[in-house]
């Protein structure tokens, strides 16, 4: 696969022509969606016979890095969209059908969302603080708030999950199930007024006893860390998604940073270019050095989830730590491409003020850092002991 011929220059000038507009005026990426659509960009991992791309995760992350480079907020709530779909696939091919309603969905135009997240909740997927009730005839009602939910003015289809605490014996029981737009009880508030990534239009979703059919419950699982696939395909799909999109960012910074040394130029020393000076030309090689580090690592991990490699207690660790290397990497390089283009950068408009405002994002993703380290030093040391 080359990434040129799904994302052709021309589409990608487009969309970053675009970019600078829609975070200045806070708007939802639509043009670009549509055009993304048109280009069954959407279709990445729905097989060819249904008249998808039929991609793995290792090309999804390549072209969903190229795409970064060009307008990061639009590339990273597509992100959500690929996670769903990227689940699907990574189960499928592990035997797992129960999700093949969402490629197939996929395939006829639906756009997925991810309604996970929750403030305050540091389980993440391991416990829930929305409320999911089961029905008599099998369905579920979910009430709780979601927050960071990525393309809230277009998705049609809603990942969720809540806790049914009276499950298992009082134990509790997570349920994970999609609504759909025309689901009723949910809310989406107008709240995505932040700093970066303004163009995801990532609201917080209020569920007040949205009611998920029994046959969207796809699974029950128990609380606390358990070995189900389900688990790691969102982990693989996610942490490697965000972790192409922050590569995109600092690939960009790059290029903006060597396009800069190159055109200034400084007037002590006779009007020679920037890219001449010993200490700016530092810069720019710590930059590149961090960059081409993180590039293989970012393939051989999308490589490894692609090929069924058998990681065992490592897989985890490697995923967080992709996660974390490309969030932190990014934000680096970010500030290096800053401090050599001059102050031209610090004004409202400029591309790496935009980009230094949307890096930041990244740590706030799930696996935080916190939460990384911790599951890194439990592969490696073995969980805390209790005094």
């Amino acid at each position: 696969m080359n990434p040129a011929d799904i994302l052709p220059e021309p589409l990608l000038d487009r969309i970053r022509s675009r970019a600078s507009g829609y975070d200045r005026d806070n708007a939802f990426f639509q043009e670009d969606l549509d055009e993304l659509a048109s280009a069954g960009y959407l279709k990445i991992f729905v097989p060819v016979s249904n008249g998808g791309l039929g991609l793995g995760l290792a090309e999804a992350a390549q072209l969903q890095r190229r795409l970064a480079t060009a307008a990061p907020a639009t590339a990273l709530a597509i992100n959500m969209h690929l996670v769903w779909t990227g689940v699907a696939h990574v189960l499928a091919c592990r035997g797992d059908s129960s999700l093949g309603f969402v490629l197939r969905e996929a395939a006829q135009g639906e756009i997925f969302a991810f309604g996970n997240s929750e403030a305050g909740n540091d389980s993440v997927l391991f416990d829930s603080r929305t409320d999911a009730v089961q029905r008599p005839d099998g369905s579920y009602s979910f009430t709780g708030r979601k927050i960071f939910t990525s393309l809230s003015p277009a998705w049609t289809r809603l990942g969720i999950f809540g806790k049914d605490a009276a499950a298992r014996d009082g134990e509790g029981e997570l349920v994970h199930g999609f609504i759909t737009r025309d689901t009723p009880g949910y809310r989406i508030l107008d709240d995505w007024d932040t700093l970066g990534m303004r163009a995801s239009q990532s609201g917080t979703t209020v569920l007040d006893g949205a009611v998920v059919p029994a046959d969207r419950i796809f699974r029950k699982l128990p609380v606390g860390p358990n070995a189900d696939p389900l688990i790691f395909a969102i982990f693989a799909c996610f942490e490697t998604l965000l972790a192409a999109v922050y590569t995109g960012i600092g690939e960009r910074a790059l290029l903006l940073g060597v396009e800069a040394v190159k055109r200034r130029t400084s007037f002590k020393n006779g009007g020679r270019p920037y890219a001449q000076d010993p200490d700016i030309r530092w810069k720019i090689a710590e930059a590149a050095m961090a960059m081409d580090g993180l590039y293989p690592q970012l393939s051989r991990v999308a490589a490894d989830v692609d090929e069924l490699a058998e990681h065992g207690s490592q897989w985890f660790p490697q995923l967080v730590g992709l996660k974390v290397r490309a969030t932190e990497t990014a934000r680096t390089v970010v500030d290096l491409a800053i401090r050599v283009s001059g102050g031209s950068s610090y004004f409202r408009g400029s591309e790496l003020e935009r980009l230094y405002r949307d890096v930041l994002a990244g740590m706030f993703h799930p696996s935080d850092d916190e939460s990384a380290h911790n599951t890194v030093a439990n592969a490696w040391l073995g969980p805390l002991e209790t005094p």
